[in-house]
């Protein structure tokens, strides 16, 4: 039954209708709300920032003024129009030294002209899109400068410390050093030992009372206690003196060489972008890791962030404060105060801007000392232990030293140069350095090539190739991720002239591939990443198939769900007859003459997701793979062993002799979730009589005298991923219960490893034991969060 509506005639008077009778009503404007997140965490990275600024404005003998004054127009121009919704921006400790430098050659205002001329140049890189070409820098190079600029703070700031005046260069303060102590003053030591005591024992405060405390950032905690006690001590001692805004210094043109104005902006430039933008993907790590922020905050935008410091800095210069670059402790912080939005980072702008027009009277009574102890802090964390661990692993620590010692004592463009110069000369050394041997075992000659094979290895392969007597049987090794286009050349004419004067050869690869010239891939267009779930081929790919037959292959995928799995598991093995099996039948037949060989004993979860060759990148006969529900090592026992997982583990060490073993836990297991919501009492079905095994790895995570597992740094997401990860050590304590495993760990023979796999991440990690913890690290090169990947460095 419909409603009846009255209506009126059409007038000709009235205006024809504009908008679509049914069309919605006219959005309302909107309001502007913050959240209580937001503003909270704004709360947070302000108090930290009001000290910081200062204290970076103090080493870099500025006007104190412009650290606040970059303080805010970061947090409200770089927080507004960045590209990184969480990251908030400042005056940082990587720019300390730089700007130093160009305040004694050139002046307070020039060195504000050339910080506006660098945010110009930052709007020129921006608009053309090169932000990505910032991750290219070398880890260890960002590195080795944060800790050249972190040693030359260090040392700048000892001298205020100690109650005098730094120089203007590493070496004369270093120098100087010896009669700066002859001449100490009490009252600014005492001070400056009061800030650092503050500073670090505040996080470490114990007890519930301790958690509460410790909400109160340790840096203005520092300097607040440092500025009360000299004010009841009655101390003399150099104070922050913020003179009247009216004869604030802005910008000015900078007078000097045109080379050296524009190698100091570049520097700038360099400096600023690399720190912001290294800083905005570490801050999408941090982000990641708190689930109340999917969907929520997208990843950042490099290029709309580089505009965005771009524009901060030349509001930064026009207005009479210091560079402006993304700051790791005031990003970390602001994270993990909760913020959801950019609104926090603009909030804490306008704190500081309240706070450098309101609370003059109390800035003023902190002590100088107070600050150059805070900010020595800084730049002794700048050195950071993670970081040369982290390069020394990768054999970068050369790449480390010489940028640090550049920056240290040349500066941070001339360091820098040095690094990326010593970084090229590392990577040609490695793709050079090839070890060609030769050796003949039971009438097999063999010949192995470790290392890169390039056309600078070609003459000693071709000499060494010669040595193989005629009509022999070869084989040729070659452990190496490239080979160019020479080397191929050199190996394939060899191969072909030994060949036919009756010899044989086997040429093949570090997992025992065959190397041969890439396949035309013209019938089948898979590929490594082509995803598996329903895949077809092509259809127009396939020969002889007619084009109006190929034109139905998305029908035809549509209509897979619907058809019985048999027939996506006969076409998947038609596909392996006709594309794979020609590739790896030689490989496989030499298999199942020798019979396995696997170097590795792989214990996995049976969960669907995880696919062991490709995670690993291991084909046929590497890996001995044992799968169950939950990745779990039963332990030894009649009542609680298991014979199955027990075998495989007697026969893989006793049998097959394998090296290592690996536990590999994943995100998301199934067993962890059903293990953790498990309640006593009800049937013993096989599903609970299995997961009793994995009751110890709950208990190890209930225990309050164990320190939790981290991953790469940051603690687990909930509570099925910190079970998954504590899963893995305590399965691994149940292997080294195993007779055959004790008796090969004791003779040196076997290794045990721990690994997880982050299924959405498509990323694997490694355990290892960092400072009595255990810590899931990034497996493989650097991920180029680069320098700020975990965010430790306070910069």
């Amino acid at each position: 039954m419909s409603a009846c509506v009255p209506t009126r005639a059409a007038d000709p008077t009235r205006p024809a209708q504009v908008h679509p009778p049914h069309s919605p009503p006219p959005t309302p404007p909107r309001r502007f709300r913050v959240a209580g997140a937001d503003l909270s965490a704004s709360i947070a990275v302000f108090l930290i920032a009001l000290p910081l600024s200062l204290g970076i404005a103090l080493a870099t003998g500025a006007p104190l003024q412009a650290g606040l004054v970059a303080a805010a127009v970061g947090g409200m121009v770089a927080g507004r129009l960045g590209g990184s919704p969480l990251q908030v921006s400042g005056p940082a400790a990587g720019l300390t030294l730089v700007t130093a430098e160009l305040i004694q050659r050139y002046g307070w205002r020039a060195t504000c002209a050339i910080t506006m001329l660098a945010g110009l140049t930052q709007l020129g890189l921006g608009c053309l899109r090169v932000a990505r070409t910032a991750l290219a820098v070398s880890p260890a190079i960002v590195h080795g400068m944060l800790a050249g600029i972190g040693v030359t703070i260090a040392v700048a700031q000892l001298h205020i410390v100690l109650g005098g005046i730094p120089q203007s260069s590493v070496l004369d303060n270093l120098i100087g050093l010896p009669d700066q102590l002859a001449r100490v003053h009490p009252a600014a030591v005492s001070m400056s030992v009061l800030t650092l005591v503050l500073l670090f024992a505040w996080p470490r405060l114990p007890g519930r009372t301790g958690r509460l405390l410790r909400k109160i950032p340790a840096a203005l905690v520092a300097v607040a206690g440092a500025t009360l006690t000299a004010s009841a001590a009655g101390l003399t001692l150099p104070m922050v003196e913020l003179p009247a805004w009216s004869s604030h210094a802005l910008a000015g043109l900078p007078e000097g060489p045109v080379l050296g104005i524009v190698a100091a902006v570049l520097t700038v430039t360099l400096v600023c972008s690399v720190q912001s933008l290294l800083g905005a993907v570490a801050v999408d790590k941090l982000a990641s890791g708190r689930p109340d922020l999917q969907g929520r905050v997208g990843r950042s935008n490099l290029d709309r962030e580089l505009l965005g410091q771009g524009a901060a800095n030349v509001v930064s210069g026009a207005l009479g404060g210091l560079p402006v670059a993304g700051v790791a402790v005031r990003s970390s912080a602001n994270v993990q105060a909760g913020a959801v939005s950019r609104n926090s980072t603009i909030l804490h702008g306008v704190f500081v801007v309240i706070a450098a027009l309101l609370m003059v009277p109390i800035l003023e009574l902190i002590p100088l000392a107070s600050l150059a102890a805070l900010v020595m802090a800084v730049g002794i964390q700048m050195v950071s232990l993670h970081h040369i661990r982290t390069v020394t692993r990768h054999r970068e620590v050369l790449v480390y030293a010489v940028t640090t010692l550049g920056v240290v004592f040349l500066g941070v463009l001339e360091g820098v140069a040095l690094g990326v110069a010593v970084a090229v000369g590392v990577a040609l050394h490695r793709l050079g350095r090839t070890r060609i041997t030769h050796e003949e075992s039971e009438g097999v000659h063999h010949v192995h090539v470790r290392g890169q094979l390039t056309f600078l290895a070609v003459p000693r392969l071709s000499r060494t190739l010669h040595l193989v007597p005629r009509g022999t049987d070869v084989v040729v090794q070659l452990d190496g991720s490239f080979m160019d286009h020479a080397a191929y050349e050199s190996l394939q004419d060899w191969q072909t002239t030994h060949v036919a004067q009756g010899g044989t050869v086997d040429l093949g690869g570090r997992t025992g591939t065959r190397i041969a010239e890439p396949a035309d891939s013209g019938h089948c267009r898979c590929r490594p990443w082509t995803p598996w779930r329903n895949h077809q081929c092509d259809a127009a790919a396939e020969p002889g198939l007619p084009s109006a037959q190929a034109s139905s292959g998305a029908q035809e995928e549509e209509a897979d769900e619907a058809r019985p799995s048999g027939h996506q598991l006969a076409r998947g093995i038609s596909a392996f007859q006709r594309n794979t099996a020609p590739l790896v039948r030689d490989e496989l037949a030499r298999l199942a003459r020798e019979g396995q060989r696997p170097s590795q004993l792989f214990l996995t979860c049976a969960d669907s997701r995880l696919v062991t060759s490709m995670i690993t990148s291991s084909g046929p006969g590497d890996l001995f793979v044992v799968r169950n529900v939950g990745n779990l090592v039963p332990p030894p026992g009649k009542e609680s062993g298991d014979d199955s997982v027990a075998a495989a583990i007697e026969y893989a060490v006793d049998v097959l002799k394998v090296r290592s073993i690996t536990v590999c836990g994943h995100s998301g297991c199934g067993a962890m979730q059903a293990l953790l919501a498990s309640e006593p009492g009800g049937a013993l079905t096989p599903l609970k009589r299995w997961l009793r095994h994995g009751r110890p790895s709950l208990d190890r995570m209930a225990a309050d005298d164990r320190q939790g597992a981290r991953i790469a740094g940051r603690a687990p997401a909930d509570a099925v991923e910190q079970l998954c990860l504590t899963n893995v050590m305590q399965q691994l304590e149940h292997l080294r219960a195993h007779e055959s495993v004790a008796r090969a760990l004791g003779e040196g023979v076997l290794e045990l490893h721990g690994m997880y796999f982050h299924v959405g991440e498509a990323q694997a990690y490694l355990l290892a034991e960092t400072d009595g913890a255990e810590l899931f690290d990034h497996v493989g090169a650097f991920d180029q969060a680069g320098a700020a990947e975990e965010l430790r460095h306070p910069a």
